[in-house]
C-alpha cells in the first residue's frame, strides 16, 4: 500500500496542477498523511529549479497550515478523530509513549526536529501540541522556522546542483538530518541534566 501511495503521489509532479496537489500533500503530511511533501516538491523543483523557492514557500504555508489543523485535532477532537487516525497508521502506542514523558521544552524541541526531519513524523507531534495545550502562537513560528528551513534548503539544493543532488537527496538527505537532530535531541537532554 505504501509504495502504491509513493508511486501516486509522485505521478502528481507531472500535472498541471502541481502546485495544488503540492500544497494539498504538505497540508495533509502534517496533520493525517503518511507521504511526506518532499516526495511531490523534489521531481516539481528538480523539472522547474527556477520556481524551487515558490515550491518551497507553498509547501512551508500549506505544512504550518497542516500543523495547526494538527494542532487542532488534538486539542478540540483527540478522542474522536485523532486517535483513530494514529491507530490507522499504527502510531498510537508511539504517541502514547511520547504523551507519557512530554513536557513543554520537549513539545517545542520535538516540533523543530518532527519538521526538520521527520523525526518523529510530525503529525504525531502536531497533534500531540494540540493535546497539551501547547500556545498556538508559538507553535505557528515553531513550525514555519522548522518547516520552512528544510523547504528552503531543498530549493537551494535543487537550484545549485541540480539532477545530480537528487539521488543524494532521496537516499542521504533524510540520515543526515536525522543525525543533526538527533545531536540537537542529546545536546538538550545533557544540558537540562546538567542544569539540575
Amino acid at each position: 500500500m505504501l509504495r502504491r501511495l509513493y508511486d501516486w503521489t509522485m505521478s502528481l509532479a507531472a500535472r498541471k496542477s502541481a502546485e495544488v496537489w503540492l500544497a494539498v500533500i504538505a497540508f495533509v503530511e502534517s496533520s493525517v498523511f503518511l507521504v511526506p511533501a518532499d516526495v511531490l516538491f523534489l521531481p516539481m523543483a528538480l523539472a522547474k529549479p527556477e520556481r524551487s523557492y515558490r515550491y518551497a514557500l507553498i509547501a512551508t504555508i500549506a505544512s504550518v497550515l497542516g500543523g495547526i489543523a494538527g494542532w487542532a485535532l488534538g486539542f478540540y477532537a483527540f478522542e474522536t478523530v485523532a486517535r483513530p487516525v494514529l491507530e490507522f497508521y499504527g502510531k498510537l502506542d508511539a504517541f502514547e509513549d511520547m504523551k507519557a514523558y512530554v513536557t513543554y521544552e520537549w513539545i517545542l524541541l520535538l516540533l523543530v526536529t518532527s519538521g526538520l526531519a521527520h523525526l518523529p513524523p510530525i503529525k504525531i507531534v502536531t497533534i500531540l501540541s494540540g493535546v497539551i495545550h501547547v500556545n498556538l502562537g508559538l507553535f505557528i513560528v515553531s513550525a514555519i522556522v522548522a518547516r520552512g528551513a528544510r523547504f528552503l534548503f531543498l530549493a537551494w539544493l535543487l537550484r545549485r546542483y541540480g539532477e545530480p543532488i537528487r539521488d543524494f537527496i532521496e537516499k542521504r538527505l533524510g540520515q543526515i538530518v536525522g543525525i543533526g537532530a538527533t545531536t540537537v535531541i542529546v545536546l538538550y537532554v545533557g544540558y537540562r541534566s546538567f542544569a539540575h
